[in-house]
């Protein structure tokens, strides 16, 4: 090399931070959960263990394909487990010929789909005892939101029926939990149902800077349940957000039918409209993309339903 000339280096590329991406709001919604559960208002609420009867199910449920031989031995082991699945089997809406005597027999009338939700039914009633005055028929409720959310999901089209029926057991979980735990929360429950000028929620969080979604969603977490489910859990009276492009379109359809299985319920039951479905109602209808036709053609194939549980 000529010694009068000089190397130039060549110039540095131009590195270019990468952008904050917002984490999905499914997981920013777990991430939320875990940190007001290590240091924020979730420290002091107890949730009672996932039944060891469940968790086994989700273990085998998680398998291509699921053991039904070990599924029928939970069963077998748990008598109420085992007397749900029978007298299931011989309700109206599965009758088939002979009764069924035994919980091979139900599983095969019934299939895995609704023995899992018989099965996770009677486990999660279990750990979650609703005995106080002021949660009277929470589970029998419970099972009536998780039925008729069931049902609905076989009437749209890519809707898992196991996934509803789940968010419908789920949907009100933390009250019972909350009762459990909180004190004086069966006065906060009187007092949420007699308000008229703020939300059942917004009464909550005033008297104990939490809710029952914040808590169910917590318990969902804990359980090791779909993020899909904690996050419609916790956002199942956040309806201002319904239709918000910001959140994953499953949970916006867990949380619309949601509503649209309580006005069932309340019209089946001869109770009127809530101010919560006054208020999003048309909302839900059209993400749902369905019409009054719909509820109506719905509502008597939800009471046979009801009929059998």
């Amino acid at each position: 090399m000529p010694p009068d000339m000089t190397v130039l280096a060549a110039p540095l590329p131009t590195v270019t931070a990468a952008p904050n991406v917002a984490p999905p709001p499914t997981l920013k919604i777990c991430d939320d959960l875990d940190q007001a559960r290590r240091k924020g208002p979730l420290q002091t609420i107890r949730i009672p263990p996932c039944p060891e009867a469940l968790a086994k199910l989700q273990s085998l449920l998680a398998a291509p394909e699921p053991d039904l031989t070990a599924v029928g031995t939970i069963a077998d082991g748990d008598v109420a487990m085992s007397a749900t699945l029978i007298r299931r089997a011989n309700s109206p809406l599965f009758t088939a010929g002979a009764p069924v005597t035994t919980v091979g027999q139900a599983m095969n009338r019934l299939g895995l789909d609704e023995t899992v939700r018989l099965m996770t039914s009677v486990a999660v009633q279990r750990a979650v005892p609703a005995t106080s005055r002021h949660l009277l028929r929470f589970w029998e409720l419970s099972a009536r939101r998780a039925a008729a959310m069931g049902y609905i999901a076989t009437q749209l089209p890519g809707m898992a029926a196991d996934l509803a029926h789940t968010y419908g057991l789920f949907c009100h979980v933390g009250m019972p939990v909350m009762m459990q735990c909180v004190k004086d929360y069966g006065g906060t429950i009187v007092e949420g149902e007699a308000r008229i000028d703020r939300s059942f929620v917004a009464t909550e969080n005033v008297n104990h800077k939490s809710d029952h979604a914040v808590v169910g969603a917590l318990v969902c977490r804990t359980w090791h349940l779909t993020p899909t489910l904690v996050a419609a859990v916790r956002l199942h009276h956040d309806l201002p957000t319904l239709g918000d492009r910001g959140i994953e379109p499953e949970v916006h359809t867990l949380v619309a039918t949601g509503l649209i299985a309580e006005q069932l319920m309340r019209r089946i039951e001869g109770l009127p409209a809530d101010r919560e479905w006054k208020d999003h109602r048309a909302a839900a209808m059209k993400w749902l993309a369905i019409e009054d036709a719909d509820l109506e053609a719905w509502e008597p194939e939800i009471q046979k339903v009801f009929d059998t549980l």
